[in-house]
């Protein structure tokens, strides 16, 4: 029914429940369906030419924005924390208070740097940052049959508003919940907006965030998209779902994770840059019966 799915990079515990959720959520049509998706090393692409490819919060990593001494700092938390984010020997539970501590220390650091607004938009375009290939099609094609897309990121919101309007692909479907940057009046950064998001509290972030956008209300199938088994709580917001389908991109730290996201994500992809699967589900998801 989609060929992509026979690709050796895709992994299902359950291939016929896949299919039949698939099935329903076509039946249902582009009117039912809502897209939820976190945004660093999902949407973006993970490596690129055996480089890895900044995320948002490593975008700021430019003198235009923090001095050496900033990332010198900020490079030695990445290399204490991000090893026990994706250490699969411990629980979410375990994490929880680590990587809050992670995300403040950097968020700390980097108010001091008192970064300034209008440097954003250069910073991205002067980084390497690369969302993966397929994306304008799958933005493309969600706007076109105006399916909402919640990115649930915790990341740097700004930074991620910059990448997705650089690409020309912040389309008015789009909805973001992020750390978002608090700036004086100067156009200063002086804080962080509101409840810190990190990767293991997006159940927190869609419950308070989504029951306000209206238009998320009434579509019962979700498709979720996530490369952290903190993601698959992103739907937790979505009021009574009928059908909610989950693809877990797996980047890094394959033979030691690929369990534990086999028996979470109902499709994992095995180090796949594209959008190829999503695009597919889609396409398939929305194909002749829309409107009806």
């Amino acid at each position: 029914m989609i060929p992509e799915l026979a690709k050796c990079s895709v992994l299902m515990r359950e291939r016929s429940r896949v299919e039949e959720t698939i099935h329903c959520m076509q039946r249902a049509g582009a009117g039912n369906l809502q897209v939820i998706s976190d945004f660093d090393m999902t949407l973006t692409r993970f490596a690129h030419n055996g480089k890895r490819v900044p995320t948002t919060h490593n975008i700021l990593d430019n003198r235009l924005l923090i001095n050496e001494d900033c990332t010198k700092k900020m490079r030695e938390l990445l290399n204490t924390y991000y090893p026990i984010e994706i250490d699969a020997s411990r629980s979410a539970e375990e994490k929880l208070p680590l990587m809050v501590e992670w995300w403040t220390k950097v968020h700390e650091l980097l108010i001091q740097q008192k970064i300034r607004k209008d440097m954003l938009a250069r910073a991205v375009k002067e980084s390497s940052a690369m969302l993966r290939e397929g994306y304008k099609v799958f933005f493309d094609h969600l706007a076109e049959h105006q399916v909402p897309l919640l990115i649930l990121s915790a990341g740097v919101g700004d930074v991620l508003e910059e990448v997705i309007r650089q690409n020309h692909v912040f389309h008015p479907n789009v909805h973001i919940i992020s750390n978002y940057m608090d700036f004086d009046h100067t156009g200063v950064l002086q804080a962080f907006k509101g409840q810190l998001i990190h990767t293991f509290n997006k159940r927190e972030g869609a419950l308070s965030h989504a029951a306000g956008l209206g238009e998320l209300q009434g579509r019962p199938n979700v498709l979720l998209l996530g490369d952290s088994l903190g993601d698959l709580t992103m739907a937790d917001g979505v009021s009574e779902p009928q059908n909610v389908l989950t693809v877990g991109f797996l980047n890094d730290q394959v033979e030691e994770r690929k369990e534990s996201y086999i028996n979470s994500f109902d499709i994992v992809l095995v180090k796949d840059e594209t959008m190829d699967v999503p695009n597919a589900i889609l396409r398939y998801i929305t194909s002749s019966r829309d409107n009806k």
